[in-house]
């Protein structure tokens, strides 16, 4: 018995943490590309592409360096995509801004220096900026809840329940209720055509807006929210995540996924955790087999996201960021508490935090970049203050 329940272990841990962390993002990525002006067939390839390599990646790094590797997309960052929507540019731009993160991913991991250059930005900072770009995401349940209440206010309800008593099940299980009962409110069908995953090449086009507004801060977030993240929680079970070869494959996946409308892959943090626990399995030299078969859980995945696309693009958008808000509260709760627990940056983070929240924009560069700017020169002005006194 006991060797059966240590063959299953890893499969029900790379199972679950695939599944969860999936159904948790999915509708906020299809809504992050949607906004950014992908067609339904581009958003379909974005997804589809993006999927099948980060399975690919979590089975391939896993089993060369037996450690639990688990590669997923940044959901802070679909988070930033979706508010960059805004900006009016054409998807052949943001094409090109997923190509220049991809690149400044390779490059992190050809130039280590560049890595320690991202993590010296204090964590209060970068995590206001995130609770910033997420904010309005986070306020669109209670939103919705007054035009949508029997659909919003359920799935709510049984989010709040299970974060109390069964925490990683609560945003799948939020997103699974806002979905079917829309589907059932709305009568979304699914043609059986659009069923079978795309793949489309999309010409990209480097606009030095959208590789500003875009580009830099996707690969900011995805470096202060995922790749820095994820490292700390592997070392906090006894991995040390081999920084060169990770970073090195996920840019040069990135790069790939960006011409078929796939942007940033990166170093899972929840589900590392998951994978990583001693749930995986009790001998943390094997634990690296659930990044394996949740590697394949992902493949699988991805051969569904014809069908996934189509009926998210038939759903109402407000629906689509209320879904999005109830898989972010939980990362905001998060970045906010980073914020702030640190007295003397406070200041400079509640000041990146409301000029990210407020959507200010200019020169075409959109709030998240500018936010970064004003919390660094506020840190920077009463550091220099403080030293001169």
């Amino acid at each position: 018995m006991g060797r059966y329940s240590d063959h299953k272990a890893p499969i029900l841990a790379g199972s679950v943490a695939s599944i969860t962390g999936t159904a948790a993002s999915a509708g906020l990525v299809l809504a992050a590309l949607a906004s950014l002006g992908a067609s339904k067939s581009q958003t379909a390839s974005g997804i589809f592409v993006l999927i099948t390599m980060y399975g690919l990646l979590s089975i391939g790094l896993s089993w060369r360096y037996k450690m639990p590797i688990s590669i997923v997309w940044s959901t802070p960052g679909a988070a930033l995509l979706i508010s960059s929507g805004t900006l009016g540019l054409p998807f052949s731009s943001a094409v090109g801004a997923f190509i220049v993160t991809g690149f400044l991913l390779l490059l992190t991991g050809l130039w280590p220096a560049l890595g320690r250059l991202v993590s010296s930005i204090p964590r209060p900072i970068a995590s206001a900026m995130l609770a910033g770009v997420i904010f309005n995401f986070c306020v669109a349940p209670f939103k919705s809840a007054t035009a949508f209440p029997w659909i919003v206010l359920p799935a709510i309800l049984v989010w709040l329940i299970l974060y109390k008593y069964a925490t990683v099940w609560a945003t799948p299980v939020a997103m699974v209720i806002v979905f079917t009962l829309t589907a059932i409110d709305l009568g979304i069908t699914v043609d059986p055509s659009e069923m079978l995953p795309t793949i489309e090449f999309v010409a990209p086009t480097f606009d030095f807006a959208a590789i500003v507004s875009i580009g830099i801060p996707l690969y900011l977030v995805t470096m202060a929210s995922q790749n820095i993240p994820g490292i700390a929680i592997m070392k906090s079970f006894g991995y040390e995540v081999p920084f060169k070869p990770v970073m090195s494959a996920t840019g040069i996946s990135a790069v790939v996924a960006g011409f078929f409308g796939g942007f940033s892959m990166n170093l899972a943090a929840i589900t590392a955790a998951l994978n990583a626990n001693d749930h995986a399995h009790k001998d943390p030299a094997r634990r690296w087999l659930s990044s394996v078969y949740g590697g394949y859980v992902y493949l699988l995945i991805a051969l569904f996201t014809g069908a996934t696309v189509a009926f998210v693009l038939q759903a109402p958008r407000d629906l689509i960021l209320a879904a999005a808000g109830i898989a972010l509260l939980g990362t905001i709760v998060s970045a906010l508490s980073a914020a702030v627990e640190v007295v003397e940056l406070r200041l400079p983070a509640m000041v990146t935090f409301l000029v990210t929240a407020s959507g200010l924009s200019a020169f075409g560069i959109g709030s998240a970049f500018w936010a970064l700017l004003a919390g660094l020169t506020v840190w920077g002005w009463l550091s220099f203050r403080s030293k001169k006194s």
